[in-house]
């Protein structure tokens, strides 16, 4: 499998700037298939924290703040 991989990538390097973004685009869609069972979990994930947003249970903390706490670093 690793020599096909290889023979591949070396076969795709060769490839015009476009058309290497056109196929890594392809395969970075390919590994973007949906799961309905992750996507059931993360939308009770979401609804309880919004849930705990609206009783005063979770701290917020505004985007400046993120944001500038992450550019020092």
């Amino acid at each position: 499998m690793a020599n096909t991989a290889n023979f591949i990538l070396n076969q795709a390097l060769e490839l015009s700037a476009s058309e290497c973004a056109n196929v890594a685009e392809k395969l970075l869609v390919s590994l973007n298939s949906p799961d309905s069972e992750i996507d059931a979990l993360w939308e009770k994930e979401a609804d309880s924290r919004i849930e705990a947003y609206k009783k005063g249970g979770i701290e917020t903390i505004s985007a400046e703040k993120v944001f500038t706490k992450y550019r020092k670093a």
